[in-house]
């Protein structure tokens, strides 16, 4: 949902809330229950070089 959209629908809750209408408020205010996305891996990404020599002790 995007801000606007939220902004809309609180906008609309105040005016249902002022109009008495507790209950219609409330059913504007709930936001609807999405899955979280998992986290994004680049599969793109190349490995990272080795920084050291294994000679070094």
């Amino acid at each position: 949902m995007s801000f606007r959209e939220k902004v809309e629908r609180i906008m609309m809750a105040i005016t249902f809330a002022e109009a008495g209408q507790s209950e219609t408020a409330r059913e504007f205010l709930k936001e609807e229950k999405r899955p979280r996305l998992g986290k994004r891996v680049d599969k793109r990404r190349k490995p990272r070089a080795q920084m050291r020599s294994s000679s070094m002790n």
